[in-house]
């Protein structure tokens, strides 16, 4: 089956006066492993509902392959769909799970038989075919419920928070099992989560949603360098936020001025837009600390893109690959990730440092 395209137009959805989805448009490229990042709420999974036909928008179209489903119901509509709580059926064996939706639609016996075993191949499970979901693991049972979805041939694969019921080490197991099939059968695919490391670690593209609303759509990349406001910037990764205006200065770069940081020189390739209030935002991973030898320093800068800040520690996390400190300057606090060796020391609390910022790693928001 050839690989089709998912489009949403201009899609609103109210319960009462609560606008659940607001005017969202999205196109998800044929064969893309795409994603629906955001919290609680930002109607990622009422968006996924829709499209395999189990809500109704107010407005809008929903396209699959180019042809409007409106008014198609679910199970004519070729798309699968595995939940949260894979909802497979306690008194069934694995392959009588699989078997079922295949049984609804009145296939052959051999045929169901060839396609059930097929299915469990796939997912690894061609061994358990016997036992009931309460004989498997949480991960079997995930596969289980993907097999069962995959066994109907679906044009299109929709998966609602898969993962959220597997413990850390299985999420991250399952979730490169769940990239590597997608690739392997390259079917389009729509992944919700609230987890923005399984959608960064797995998706080709991703939209982030906030009450409703699409905030932005990239690559994982993207979202992470370039955000294009605040919401974003929080929720993909961790960043250190910055109030202030952009001012014009002179050539080729302009002035952010703020309590926090006083001016510091901006290259005008770091942002677009209008002068005016503005945010800077910096990942902690972009930020420099270096033990201070002496007298503290105070601010100065030492190259053209590159300011030096007098600072403390006032914590340490330690988190593996890297050491995560809370560092305060004089007028402002700010999160830097170090990387760490085997037996290297973190700086202790109440270490004097001093605090590298490289302008041309920042990115203005809001301008």
């Amino acid at each position: 089956m050839k690989p089709i395209a998912v489009e949403c137009r201009n899609i609103a959805l109210s319960y009462g006066s609560t606008q659940v989805l607001k005017n969202i448009s999205l196109y998800i490229e044929p064969g893309e492993f795409f994603a629906l990042l955001g919290p609680s709420g930002s109607g990622k999974s009422t968006l996924l509902r829709l499209i395999a036909g189990f809500n109704n928008a107010q407005s809008g179209q929903i396209l699959v392959d180019g042809q409007d489903i409106a008014g198609v119901p679910p199970w004519k509509r070729n798309i699968g769909m595995v939940f949260q709580n894979y909802a497979l059926w306690p008194h069934m064996t694995a392959e009588e799970n699989v078997a079922f939706g295949l049984e609804e639609r009145k296939l052959p016996r051999e045929l169901i038989g060839s396609k059930v075993a097929d299915a469990l191949d796939l997912v690894g499970l061609a061994a358990y075919a016997k036992r009931l979901p309460g004989q498997l693991s949480g991960g079997q049972q995930q596969r289980v419920a993907l097999a069962r979805t995959l066994a109907i041939e679906p044009r299109v694969l929709l998966l609602d928070e898969p993962l959220s019921n597997l413990d850390a080490k299985l999420r991250v197991q399952m979730r490169q099992e769940l990239k590597a099939l997608q690739r392997r059968l390259g079917i389009t695919t729509l992944f919700v989560t609230h987890d923005q490391e399984e959608a960064m670690t797995s998706c080709d593209r991703i939209a982030v949603m906030d009450q409703g609303v699409v905030q932005q759509v990239g690559t994982p990349m993207e979202l992470y360098d370039q955000p294009v406001n605040r919401f974003v910037a929080n929720f993909v990764g961790t960043v250190n936020l910055f109030q202030g205006r952009l001012e014009k200065n002179a050539g080729a770069r302009s002035r952010f001025v703020s309590p926090q940081l006083g001016s510091v020189s901006i290259p005008e390739s770091i942002f677009t837009g209008t002068h005016g209030d503005a945010e800077l935002a910096v990942r902690p991973h972009s930020l420099l600390l270096d033990a201070c030898e002496g007298n503290t320093h105070p601010r100065e800068s030492v190259r053209e893109d590159h300011v030096v800040f007098d600072a403390h520690i006032l914590e340490t996390e330690f988190v593996g690959e890297f050491v995560r400190y809370h560092v305060a300057t004089e007028h402002a606090r700010w999160i830097a990730d170090q990387p760490r060796g085997i037996g290297s020391r973190p700086y202790a609390v109440g270490s004097r440092v001093s605090l590298t910022l490289n302008v041309r790693e920042t990115r203005i928001l809001g301008a």
